[in-house]
């Protein structure tokens, strides 16, 4: 495993970081024994979220941390603030009465990286950033950020916290990886996989960036095929064929099926080495079902691109010279 850092947060954290959506009190035992072999691979960053399962994900890893005695080696990042069917909730009483609700799921007295599940920029960043101070001061929270939120307005915020001598956001989490989100999967989220300026941006500054939905939402399993989109009738298989089945992502995978026959690794593995290899501080959100399919994944942490190879990957222009 590699691990990086982020202000505020006195532990190393996982450049894999293990998601936790698919968790649920009805498979109670499966959740903390996952918990247990990817924690064992050297894991030690978990996302989870205050509206994933209505709470039950961040119950289950609660639980998980409260038998195994790990809260103090754990990093733990969660949500909040995510819309309802009435609002968007991106106040700072919501924010407030989410932090509560998720610390005593998770039976902790502070969470590791908080961060703000959705923007709303119709809202002021003023008083949401100094909530979060005030929340930080507390002992509440050590670091925080905004998940889906644009660079500009992350740069609104800093630029805020800056002048009223406030601690700005630690991290960020928009959506990154190989193929290309056509239609966003679910209403106001960001992804900057086709956003070259905010690419750009986060080379520059180096904002630690935890990339949600790494693989496309399974795009890069090999289970989507141009000839078979109409079969799928599970919830999340259908959000991956309304979001990344076009044909410029079914372009890329037959890039990457020839890179990874190639090179002798999978093809998940080079969409994963593709998003560790870029130029930014990176940490990749994974939902992996088994111990054995994080360690998979986690191999392509030992897999470097060149910058040729990535750009032959997302656009095919020039012959691929593989780097052995």
């Amino acid at each position: 495993m590699q691990y990086g850092h982020v202000p505020g947060i006195d532990k190393p954290i996982s450049r894999l970081v293990q998601g936790t959506v698919m968790f649920s009190a009805k498979k109670l035992d499966w959740g903390l024994a996952l918990l247990d072999g990817i924690y064992g691979l050297g894991c030690n960053t978990f996302d989870t979220a205050h509206g994933y399962g209505s709470g039950e994900s961040e119950r289950v890893l609660g639980q998980w941390l409260k038998t195994r005695g790990v809260r103090d080696q754990v990093v733990v990042i969660t949500k909040g603030c995510h819309p309802n069917a009435d609002r968007k909730r991106v106040t700072p009483y919501d924010l407030t009465s989410d932090l509560h609700d998720s610390l005593a799921r998770l039976q902790s007295d502070y969470i590791d990286l908080y961060l703000l599940h959705r923007d709303d920029p119709a809202v002021p960043v003023g008083p949401l950033v100094e909530t979060l101070n005030e929340h930080k001061a507390a002992g509440k929270i050590r670091a925080f950020g905004g998940s889906n939120w644009s660079q500009r307005r992350l740069i609104e915020v800093n630029e805020y916290a800056a002048t009223h001598g406030l601690t700005p956001f630690a991290a960020s989490s928009p959506n990154f990886s190989l193929a290309e989100a056509v239609k966003e999967p679910w209403p106001d989220c960001i992804s900057i996989s086709a956003d070259h300026e905010a690419r750009a941006w986060y080379e520059q500054n180096q904002m630690p960036l935890f990339a949600w939905s790494s693989f496309a939402g399974g795009f890069f399993s090999g289970r989507f095929r141009r000839d078979n989109l109409d079969t799928f009738d599970q919830y999340l298989d259908k959000v991956c064929v309304a979001s990344y089945c076009y044909e410029d992502n079914f372009k890329r995978l037959e890039r990457a099926q020839q890179m990874a026959q190639e090179k002798g690794i999978s093809v998940p593995q080079v969409a994963m080495a593709y998003v560790l290899s870029q130029p930014l501080n990176l940490f990749a959100l994974v939902g992996c079902n088994t111990a054995d399919e994080f360690a998979d994944n986690l191999r392509a942490l030992e897999i470097r691109l060149t910058a040729e190879e990535m750009g032959w990957l997302e656009s095919g222009s020039s012959e691929l010279k593989v780097k052995s």
